[in-house]
């Protein structure tokens, strides 16, 4: 139990690192080829932050573990609601000013609405990780389209200031290379050390993918988040959990089904994922803001870190 423990720490600890690394090293790239910040923000950042999970669930899938990527996905969408930005927005108001990020939640939901029809049925098949796969590159082609096409002046000044200026192709390909390496032995680390773990306490693979390995492959977002709205980069934290989200559902959920295909925990269905669109519809109404500017205050970031501390005693009462 020790020896489990202590591997999920270190783990988690250089997933962290190592996606900083590996952002880094991709945003670098893409910045030496003449990429705008606009479309490296909206691809290359959102995608990398959700690497993490990608790995953990690609791994514990390849282990014939279906749950522990499943919940990973799931919990890590209502992890970054709920803890990410509750945390964020207690240290600073959050202000949705940016009509490109209003246009991504109706889009978010759509897809939360497409994993919700795929997994009706009790199973995730491999035509389903297919139809998530498709999914992902409709979505990655629209982000390229939507950052090529228009202009966010908020977004694009935010964008620029987290990708690498000065870095010359040789460091960021070694940063990527590094971040990549460290990235892939770090996830194989949490997975060993969460299914360990989940068969000494004797919970499942979901519960301990929804909350132990959630919370640990969202810290890259939550340091992204808690950093920018240090640096009053509002945009630019919302923006973050937004593209995650949507990354999470269609990239991290392909995993199990593509390389795990077969029934999972019914739990999922029944409490899981109306819990996280739940979480979302809470995002939706005090980001659109409707009759005032959109918003999420301190107020309403307590809320939701409350409710998100209220999900995990659910799962502690039911486990």
């Amino acid at each position: 139990m020790l020896l489990a423990s202590i591997a999920i720490i270190i783990g988690m600890g250089l997933l962290v690192w190592s996606a900083d690394k590996f952002v880094m090293g991709a945003s670098g790239i893409a910045k030496n080829f003449q990429v705008p910040p606009m479309i490296i923000g909206l691809t290359i950042v959102s995608l990398c932050t959700s690497l993490p999970e990608m790995l953990v669930a690609l791994l514990a899938a390849l282990d014939g573990n279906n749950n522990l990527g499943i919940g990973n996905a799931v919990g890590s969408n209502i992890a970054n609601i709920g803890l990410v930005l509750g945390i964020t927005a207690l240290i600073a108001p959050l202000a949705v000013q940016s009509k490109v990020l209003k246009r991504e939640f109706p889009v978010l939901l759509l897809i939360m609405l497409l994993a919700l029809v795929l997994m009706l049925d009790g199973a995730l098949s491999v035509w389903d990780g297919v139809v998530l796969a498709v999914g992902l590159l409709l979505l990655v082609l629209w982000l390229l389209r939507l950052g090529l096409k228009e202009r966010d002046a908020v977004l694009e000044a935010e964008f620029s200031d987290v990708i690498p200026e000065n870095t010359d192709m040789k460091t960021s390909v070694m940063w990527f290379l590094i971040g990549l390496i460290v990235l892939l032995a770090s996830s194989k680390l949490v997975v060993w050390g969460a299914v360990e773990v989940a068969v000494m306490l004797g919970v499942s693979d979901l519960v301990i993918g929804l909350t132990i390995v959630a919370i640990g492959t969202s810290l890259p977002e939550l340091v992204a988040s808690v950093v920018s709205v240090l640096k009053n980069e509002a945009e630019l934290a919302i923006g973050n959990v937004i593209g995650s989200n949507m990354f999470n559902i269609l990239a991290v959920l392909s995993m199990p089904a593509l390389f795990a295909p077969g029934s999972f925990d019914m739990a999922t269905l029944t409490r899981d994922l109306p819990i996280m669109f739940i979480f979302t519809a809470a995002l939706f109404i005090v980001a659109y803001g409707f009759k005032r500017e959109g918003r999420i205050t301190r107020v309403e970031g307590g809320v939701l870190l409350s409710g998100y501390m209220g999900y995990l005693y659910l799962l502690y009462l039911q486990a």
